[in-house]
C-alpha cells in the first residue's frame, strides 16, 4: 500500500469511528468536501500535511494519532 492509499483508508476509519460523514468532516475541517474525496479517490497525489493537520483539527485528534496505524506500517514506496 502507498502512503496516499494509506491516508485516504485512514481517513474513512477515523470518519467512520466519529460517526461522521465525508461532508461533516469537511465542514468540521474548514476544508472543501471535494479536498477530503480528491485524497480518498487518489486523484491528490501528495496529501499535504496542511491538510491533514485541519483533518486531525477536525477529529479533534493529533497528528500523531492519526498516523498511529498499522495501516503505516509497510508503506511502499510510490511509483508515478
Amino acid at each position: 500500500m502507498t502512503a496516499k492509499e494509506a491516508v485516504g483508508r485512514r481517513i474513512m476509519e477515523l470518519s467512520s469511528q466519529h460517526d461522521l460523514s465525508i461532508n461533516g468532516l469537511a465542514n468540521r475541517a474548514g476544508i472543501p468536501p471535494t479536498t477530503i474525496y480528491s485524497m480518498l479517490n487518489g486523484k491528490s497525489k501528495n496529501p499535504g500535511i496542511v491538510t491533514i493537520q485541519k483533518i486531525c483539527d477536525g477529529l479533534e485528534i493529533s497528528v500523531r494519532e492519526f498516523f498511529d496505524s498499522p495501516l503505516f506500517t509497510d508503506i511502499d514506496p510510490a511509483v508515478e
